[in-house]
């Protein structure tokens, strides 16, 4: 009887994986009415659509917004950050130290921190690790690993430096004089999963916390601002000179928290920004649009991705896209460059604002890194 039933179950399986009905409502990861939807986003809420005029009360009623759409915010610990230092090398110029950090009363984090040699406070930056679809690590995937970590990460950290240059971001600034703060993202690295990384259970668990009224996105945001507000409480900090960083969802990272953060004085992103028309419509041959990594709840419905980049303005901001790069159509790049231009035009600070488009895949070359710190020698 039991070698029946596993038959059974085995050939149902096989057949529902061929099945196909002749009437369907979804195709390619998206609604087929998914035109229909995109003509509907009318941005309410963006800087020159909605009825609040004053730029500085629009950015408090638009920053609102986001909050609001980021349901319900972790609760802080009861003491600040408690940070315990767990480990700590010399490096060429810098120190690295792994650290534990408490930012919120559910949870503590796992992070890097580099410190340059000699006399501070010195500039700082918080670098935001990417996506890649590849969870096992986090931080270590722009900071190179300490020598407590096991040889499993080590050697990953370093295949993952292929989109990188074969370069680790974060030592490349410490050695130019950048305090830099790394931690794992919820989900990656030391906060991931008992069982191991598994891309198809990321989306899973996010759907689980949102029974419990979280966004997991918006959980990476929150602690992104966290551990900005660490980074200033350093005694080797300079805390009116910090930015941020980060290639591909690092990127995201950093508008958004530039966007968010009162602490953040300029931004770099490498390779995330887009219109949602392109990047959520059937004109590309993409198997992945969007996704629970960067989705807060109804927020298109009042805002799109460069709307809300423009609640940083007028800090000095910088944006780069490559022509190659297959995620992130190059007329959506197009598109949210121009509407930012227009909101830093609008308060006299274009100057600010440096968009550009590089012949180069989805990747965060030595020369987008190198195009970093000359941004943040000019601006922190």
């Amino acid at each position: 009887m039991a070698l029946l039933i596993l038959v059974l179950m085995l050939f149902c399986s096989t057949v529902a994986g061929a099945q196909q009905r002749d009437k369907y409502e979804f195709m390619r990861n998206l609604p087929v009415y998914a035109d229909s939807l995109i003509a509907d986003l009318n941005y309410p809420l963006a800087w020159g659509n909605s009825d609040v005029k004053d730029f500085d009360a629009w950015r408090k009623v638009a920053r609102q917004k986001v909050f609001d759409c980021m349901l319900t915010p972790p609760p802080p610990s009861a003491k600040d950050y408690e940070a315990k230092v767990l480990f700590e090398e010399q490096r060429d110029g810098y120190k690295a130290r792994k650290i534990e950090i408490r930012l919120s009363r559910y949870y503590t984090v796992p992070a890097y921190v580099l410190i340059p040699d000699g006399k501070g406070p010195f500039p700082a930056v918080n670098l935001l690790h990417d996506h890649g679809a590849h969870l096992f690590i986090g931080k270590e995937k722009v900071i190179r690993p300490l020598a407590c970590e096991d040889s499993t990460v080590i050697k990953d950290a370093e295949a993952w430096l292929t989109g990188y240059g074969h370069q680790f971001f974060g030592d490349y600034l410490a050695k130019n004089g950048y305090v830099v703060f790394a931690a794992d993202a919820p989900m990656w690295g030391e906060r991931g999963q008992k069982e191991g990384p598994r891309r198809d259970r990321y989306d899973m668990i996010a759907g689980n916390m949102m029974m419990y009224g979280i966004d997991l996105s918006a959980y990476m945001t929150y602690d992104d601002i966290a551990g900005t507000e660490y980074l200033a409480t350093m005694p080797e900090v300079d805390a009116s000179r910090i930015g941020c960083t980060g290639w591909s969802m690092g990127a995201y990272r950093a508008w958004m928290l530039a966007a968010l953060s009162d602490r953040i004085k300029a931004s770099a992103s490498i390779c995330w920004m887009v219109t949602t028309d392109e990047q959520m419509s059937f004109k590309y041959n993409r198997t992945e649009n969007g996704g629970f990594a960067n989705c807060f709840p109804g927020l298109r419905r009042w805002l799109d991705y460069p709307h809300v980049a423009s609640i940083a303005c007028p800090k000095a901001m910088l944006f780069i896209n490559g022509s190659q790069d297959k995620l992130f159509p190059v007329a959506g790049v197009q598109k949210a460059f121009d509407t930012m231009h227009a909101t830093w035009q609008s308060q006299g600070a274009d100057d600010k604002l440096e968009t550009e488009l590089w012949d180069i895949p989805h990747s965060c070359p030595v020369k987008a890194q190198e195009r970093v710190l000359e941004f943040f020698q000019k601006h922190l």
